[in-house]
């Protein structure tokens, strides 16, 4: 054998040592999901099992049904996403684009705000949001969340911008496009796969994020993150319906990434053969 199959090997190696290591916990849920209690309890873990759909039926039928709850992390992910995204364009246009003072101060206050640790912030804003009466509602939760989604995505955006060539923008002016029209018709077009990309972390972000939702969440608007724990007491774990959860909470995040899988791949490529667009 060869040195160079021998590195190809190792390679292919490594890369299913990874591989493995990433899907475990995943098939680790499922498996568990399709689980008595009593099989998820036994020691050693049983690899071979008669699976049922109890814990699914439990969770999503039963008493402490989680269907009001995803739908909570829909509207809640959904909502930080559309607003996120009519704030971020504009924004990172403006910041890649156009010359204007403190642009330089401007962008720097947009990556300073990823900074902030979300556990220093958090008493801040539960006390404002208390005070409006925003607690345990989803225009409260909305907006909090665009406080950390917002920048993000505009930090993100402003790469796609600025890697479109200014002379395709100046040649629209020429043929008397205004600046919001060029903005809509030629701009936005070029940086679809970035808008793509951008939507997608926006909402896995929103539907993942934990901290800010077990704070300001409650009987009313509860998202399914926090919902989890419903499962978890003193006494006892209710690991199959926990990993039931788990799986169900999972496949909207699986869905949008397969329905964008081609958007994403254009987005996370593009910069890379365009560019000199930058003054």
């Amino acid at each position: 054998m060869t040195a160079k199959r021998l590195r190809v090997f190792a390679l292919l190696a490594i890369s299913m040592v990874f591989l493995l290591a990433w899907t475990f916990p995943i098939i680790w849920s499922v498996m568990n999901s399709l689980k008595t209690d009593p099989d998820v309890l036994a020691y050693p873990p049983k690899l071979v099992f008669a699976p049922t759909l109890d814990a699914y039926r439990d969770v999503l039928f039963g008493s402490g049904s989680i269907l009001p709850n995803l739908l909570s992390s829909a509207i809640i992910s959904v909502g930080t996403t559309i607003v996120t995204m009519l704030m971020a364009v504009p924004a990172a246009y403006a910041l890649a684009r156009l010359r204007f003072r403190g642009k330089k101060f401007a962008g720097f206050y947009v990556l300073a705000t990823q900074m902030l640790p979300p556990v220093g912030i958090i008493i801040p804003y539960f006390l404002v949001l208390r005070n409006i009466g925003w607690i345990d509602t989803y225009q409260g939760i909305i907006l909090i969340y665009l406080s950390f989604s917002l920048p993000f995505a505009i930090w993100l955006l402003v790469s796609y911008f600025e890697d479109i060539p200014f002379e395709m923008e100046e040649a629209a002016y020429l043929d008397g496009a205004s600046r919001l029209k060029t903005l809509w018709r030629i701009i936005i077009p070029q940086v679809r796969g970035g808008i793509a990309v951008t939507v997608v972390f926006v909402f896995l972000n929103a539907w993942n994020e934990f901290l800010f939702a077990v704070v300001l969440s409650g009987n009313t608007v509860r998202p399914v993150t926090v919902a989890m724990f419903n499962f978890v007491s003193v006494e006892q774990t209710l690991w199959a319906k926990l990993a039931a959860v788990s799986v169900l909470a999972m496949l909207p995040v699986v869905v949008l990434g397969v329905v964008a899988q081609k958007h994403i791949v254009k987005g996370l490529t593009v910069g890379a053969v365009k560019g000199g667009g930058r003054r």
